[in-house]
């Protein structure tokens, strides 16, 4: 009896405080401490993973891997006088064309880019660009041009993520086919780059990029996105969904989808701004780790790249140990394929709707490129059928030639 007499005392003087205006104004300007805590409601999400031919069968993705030797064996031969090389300029440097097999047979592969003939002196086979090849790089080479403040645009903001604002030239020069810089980007420093970017020291002996963001806030392309419907007015700490694009036939148990709800209610915290002082095993962490991966590749021409490569940045970006994960647990947002024994990472977002992210002005032009290979494959074909009955005494001959040419130039390498 007596506690319950001393309860209702207690009571009746808090509500009496609480109508007081002052008591209530206390309360607005001193929030309990909680109301700070960042939040931590992980759950084990496992999806299964559910292959998805659309996301498989998309030919600029995965004949990229193809058609980057072939550019950069174009662009040595491209740099000639002539127009044209001998294979033996081209025979020790597979390595760094990233070319698996020897350099000859990876160029007959493509008749349809390079031409073959017998050169001027020991009857050695050189290789120039067939006419289409060669238009189709004039129209590459206008892009690099025209569109030069906006590639530079797009290293810039590549540079903006990282922890320092500053790269090591290694990374930047790994990341130009992605980016869809030039070769001799970097080479060409006093064209290429304004004067936000400067050459830097950095650790260990390695020379850096900087940017300078010049006092301007840099928004991603979720929260441009979010402006333009209206729901998202710019302000710290305000909650972003993102964009989801379920597989289909994929089902998801409740509680997966109870906490799919309750992340897209987390505020989003831009890849552009600092994050040293976020709880790494918050939930705004992880929103914050999921937000950089989708404007990372909102930046590559193919919105996509090799997993191993994006994993190379995490010392520089201040990703976590297990980044990876974030892809595993967002099927939502992001495809993992598995073709060309290689795991590449493709955002959906970019295929799904194609006005949500703006087209990489290179994009056309590799798509030519890729459509010029595949006419590499008819020309093959027809080539074998021809000589099903033509006698092999021309092909031994070739074959012959092909190795004492190689046993030459061993000899001249030794």
């Amino acid at each position: 009896m007596l506690f319950n007499n001393q309860y209702a005392k207690t009571l009746k003087i808090l509500l009496v405080n609480f109508k007081n205006p002052i008591f209530k104004t206390r309360l607005k300007i001193n929030p309990p401490p909680f109301t700070y805590t960042q939040s931590h409601c992980y759950v084990n999400v496992y999806m299964k993973w559910k292959q998805e031919f659309y996301f498989d069968s998309i030919d600029l993705i995965h004949n990229s891997i193809h058609l980057k030797p072939i550019i950069a064996v174009k662009n040595v031969i491209i740099q000639e006088p002539s127009g044209s090389i001998p294979i033996s300029a081209v025979s020790k440097r597979g390595l760094q064309f990233d070319i698996h097999v020897k350099v000859a047979r990876f160029l007959r592969q493509y008749p349809s880019i390079f031409e073959e003939f017998t050169g001027p002196m020991y009857n050695l086979p050189w290789f120039r660009l067939t006419q289409e090849a060669v238009e189709i790089d004039r129209q590459e080479r206008i892009v690099y041009e025209e569109c030069r403040e906006e590639l530079r645009e797009r290293l810039r903001r590549f540079i903006l993520m990282s922890k320092d604002k500053v790269l090591p030239l290694k990374v930047v020069k790994g990341m130009e086919w992605y980016l869809g810089l030039p070769s001799d980007f970097l080479e060409h420093a006093e064209v290429s780059l304004d004067g936000s970017f400067r050459f830097v020291d950095m650790e260990e002996g390695l020379k850096g990029l900087a940017v300078e963001s010049e006092g301007r806030k840099v928004f991603s392309t979720l929260q441009r996105n979010a402006m333009k419907k209206g729901v998202y007015s710019g302000e710290p700490m305000e909650a972003i969904e993102f964009p989801l694009f379920p597989s289909k036939g994929l089902r998801l148990r409740r509680k997966i989808e109870d906490w799919i709800n309750e992340f897209q209610k987390v505020p989003y915290v831009s890849p552009y701004e600092d994050s040293s002082l976020l709880d790494p095993t918050s939930d705004i962490a992880e929103k914050r780790v999921v937000g950089f991966l989708h404007e990372l590749l909102s930046l590559f021409v193919e919105h996509s790249a090799e997993r191993r490569k994006l994993l190379c940045l995490k010392k520089y970006f201040g990703l976590p140990q297990k980044v990876h994960r974030a892809f595993e647990r967002h099927p939502h947002m992001f495809y993992l394929s598995f073709k060309n024994k290689t795991c590449t990472a493709i955002l959906k977002e970019a295929f799904q709707d194609k006005y949500a992210i703006e087209e990489h002005p290179l994009l056309k032009v590799r798509k030519k490129y890729i459509k010029l290979m595949k006419k590499s494959d008819a020309i093959l074909k027809n080539g074998r059928s021809n000589n099903r009955f033509v006698d092999t005494g021309d092909l031994e001959k070739e074959k012959e030639l092909d190795s004492n040419y190689e046993d030459e130039d061993i000899g001249v390498m030794a």
